[in-house]
């Protein structure tokens, strides 16, 4: 990661950088989400399975964030690291940013605990499967399966 660039933890004061960093991303605006989102996640009774971490400039500037929680699915799952969330300032990319807060979520689960961190990707955003593979992210044992109804 690059020098002055620190990790710490997310807060709800972060929802705006949050925002604005997704809506990059994904050419949405969700204020109204990313505020139920960061008051349920980050609330105290969560404090043990959630793990919500910004990547913040030597000024402040907050230029990434990763948002995780420990979960025992269904279907024989142990309890693990599942992280669903993850955004990267485009002008910060390439510069280790999402592999600092990969790091750094994985290791707040496996001080809890955890011994396997999973997570679902589109299997066309190639930029972040290539951001989780080079991370040692590889397929799992369980497949995703979906149905869609039919009008």
């Amino acid at each position: 990661m690059s020098p002055g660039i620190r990790i710490r933890p997310l807060s709800r004061a972060d929802r705006a950088h949050v925002v604005r960093i997704d809506a990059r991303h994904t050419g949405a605006r969700k204020p109204a989400y990313w505020t139920r989102i960061l008051r349920e996640f980050l609330a105290p009774a969560h404090a043990r399975s959630h793990v919500g971490l910004a990547a913040v400039q030597a000024d402040g500037a907050l230029v990434g964030y990763i948002l995780g929680e420990i979960r025992a699915f269904e279907f024989g799952s142990e309890p693990c690291g599942w992280v669903f969330a993850i955004g990267v300032d485009p002008a910060a990319m390439h510069h280790g940013v999402g592999t600092g807060l990969i790091d750094a979520i994985c290791r707040q689960f496996g001080r809890r605990g955890v011994a396997t961190v999973r997570t679902m990707v589109r299997r066309d955003d190639v930029p972040l499967l290539s951001v989780f593979r080079s991370n040692g992210f590889v397929g799992g044992s369980f497949v995703q399966l979906e149905w869609e109804a039919r009008a």
